[in-house]
């Protein structure tokens, strides 16, 4: 018998989809999705709600006890551009969040915890391309920071109080469902709205950065997917490299174009382009297809096809 979660930040992008899909998985009344305002209607009538910070220690512990709660997700971040803006709200939000859930598991109060990681973690002196699991990082934004720190944390209390924590280095997502909260691979969706809406987008970032991608079915697949492994052959406590596509501004207006031949896209990079500068350029997850059989579905236009399709039928 299925024992329940509890998804804490429900409402952002990835909380949103994944949330939907565990209640499809597992059953409704095993889902219990919080954040600190409510979300669509679509997940606010799907299951059990709560209004939850996740930087209150006693609120989670309450919800958890109340619940029964088995399995935590944090998915409560606050993201790579926003973060620059509001440096310590993101370090204190980011941090914070997580220590809660790690002491609720050290003190075997929930069993299992999936916090996300992302490819933030790595900086200017990592190698670009296929970015080994192992490697330097030196990460040069605030979010990143707090990322690999996070990172640090979760392996000492895997190590140390035998924690059951999993995490992936997400890629930038791609997804028709929500709206992007303020990260650095936003562009990779507003550019599928504007694309139908207008016919023309000025992007962020210059046409030739590169970066690693995914589509969001793809990523909540992979999240599933690692908390349903064997603990036994899970190598990696930090967080496993995760990898899709890879590719610039200019490969998704080409990618677009074959749909709608007139898109026009111009080019006006701001602070964000110093922050994409810093990630890689691909990532290698061979770790992640080891242990736990990791494999993507979606490539560049097969995402396009489905970005498309969707925001035609929504819109």
């Amino acid at each position: 018998m299925q024992k329940p979660i509890l998804i804490l930040g429900a409402c952002g992008q990835i909380g949103t989809e994944l949330t939907i899909e565990l209640r499809a998985k597992y059953g409704s009344e095993n889902v219990v999705a919080s954040d600190i305002r409510e979300g669509s209607e679509s997940l606010m009538a799907s299951g059990p709600f709560e209004l939850l910070d996740a930087t209150n220690y006693e609120a989670i512990e309450d919800v958890v006890m109340h619940y029964e709660i088995d399995e935590v997700y944090l998915m409560a971040a606050m993201l790579s551009a926003t973060a620059e803006k509001f440096p310590m709200r993101a370090w204190n939000l980011n941090m914070n969040s997580l220590f809660n859930v790690l002491n609720l598991a050290k003190d075997r109060k929930i069993n299992k915890i999936f916090w996300p990681s992302s490819i933030a973690v790595f900086g200017p002196n990592t190698p670009k391309e296929h970015t080994p699991q192992n490697t330097i990082m030196e990460p040069s934004t605030v979010y990143g920071i707090s990322k690999q720190s996070g990172e640090r944390w979760c392996e000492y209390y895997f190590n140390k109080f035998g924690v059951d924590v999993r995490s992936v280095r997400y890629p930038g997502l791609i997804s028709w469902k929500t709206m992007p909260g303020g990260g650095t691979t936003d562009y990779a969706v507003e550019i599928y709205h504007e694309a139908l809406k207008k016919g023309t987008y000025s992007c962020f970032l210059n046409e030739s950065t590169k970066l690693p991608m995914m589509y969001m079915d793809d990523a909540i697949r992979a999240t599933i997917g690692l908390m349903e492994s064997d603990p036994e052959k899970l190598s990696v406590r930090s967080s496993y490299n995760l990898g899709s596509m890879s590719f610039a501004p200019k490969e998704i207006t080409q990618s677009i174009q074959k749909h709608i031949p007139g898109f026009k896209v111009t080019y006006a990079p701001d602070f964000r382009q110093e922050i994409a500068d810093s990630w890689p350029s691909s990532i290698d997850d061979t770790t992640a297809k080891k242990d736990w059989n990791w494999k993507p579905a979606f490539d560049l236009d097969s995402t396009t096809g489905e970005m498309l399709d969707n925001l035609k039928k929504t819109s």
